[in-house]
């Protein structure tokens, strides 16, 4: 395991750290890292719920698009990124994500992945594709409509606009709002109480409660591959990637 990620255990619950501070962007080696991880301990036994959470200021900036992290071939990139992401959302047990700073892009797809999120009132659920002139990723298509909606999700995705850890919580995107700096803490005592439940009854209440969910994302994740691929290079695309480098709102022109 690289330095990167991180993995420890406390009693039954399974606690994964990501190490790429201060926006802990993610690339398909990191996410297959923490997949694998994941994967092992949710394949143990002895670890009956997972925390997802990171290092430093925010939780994760997603996949760095202005650092070219598509690459030579975008497709076999995004499509490796998003195979990564769907074992992420198929592990067995719950995952429990400490949203501490921003979750943006992919960011936000990572932490709609695990099954409860953590937040303080200083955090930013960031849908920022429409500022990057893109279409959604990593199976934000169907994991946040089902979590907050169908209106909500569209206007966060439409308008790109930041939501709050308050807002999060009141609209069921952040589960528990808890004071700053206890983030973490909160986020692990929670896997403790779903721990502390029968194991065998809670995989196969989350096997049924996530069926929909997971028959619907391989198809999702393959339109986001092909949209995201098709609006990648556009001028909008480029207007949106200079105004995110300079920090300032961009100007499409539809192109």
């Amino acid at each position: 395991m690289s330095e990167e990620l991180s993995v420890r255990v406390d009693g039954h619950v399974g606690v994964l750290e990501i190490h790429r501070p201060p926006n802990n962007h993610f690339d398909r080696g990191l996410l297959g890292e923490l997949a694998d991880a994941a994967e092992e301990l949710a394949g143990s036994g002895g670890c009956r719920a997972l925390v997802l959470c990171s290092e430093g200021r925010n939780f994760c900036a997603g996949m760095d698009f202005a650092a070219g992290g598509v690459g030579d071939d975008p497709v076999r990139t995004l499509g490796a990124i998003y195979g990564q992401g769907l074992r992420l959302f198929s592990l067995p047990v719950p995952v429990v994500a400490a949203v501490q700073g921003t979750a943006v892009g992919g960011g936000l797809g990572l932490a709609c992945a695990a099954d409860f999120r953590v937040a303080a009132p200083s955090t930013r659920f960031h849908a920022n594709f429409g500022l990057l002139g893109l279409h959604q990723g990593f199976g934000l298509s169907v994991s946040l409509p089902g979590i907050v909606g169908r209106q909500r999700a569209a206007d966060m995705l439409y308008t790109a606009r930041r939501v709050s850890g308050a807002e999060a919580h009141a609209i069921g995107l952040a589960d528990l709002l808890v004071d700053e700096g206890a983030v973490r803490r909160a986020a692990v005592d929670h896997a403790r109480s779903i721990a502390a439940s029968a194991p065998l009854a809670v995989r196969s209440m989350r096997s049924t409660l996530r069926a929909d969910l997971l028959a619907a994302l391989p198809a999702a994740l393959d339109r986001e591959v092909v949209e995201q691929v098709r609006l990648l290079g556009t001028k909008d695309n480029q207007a949106g990637i200079a105004a995110s480098l300079d920090r300032v709102r961009p100007t499409f022109t539809g192109e």
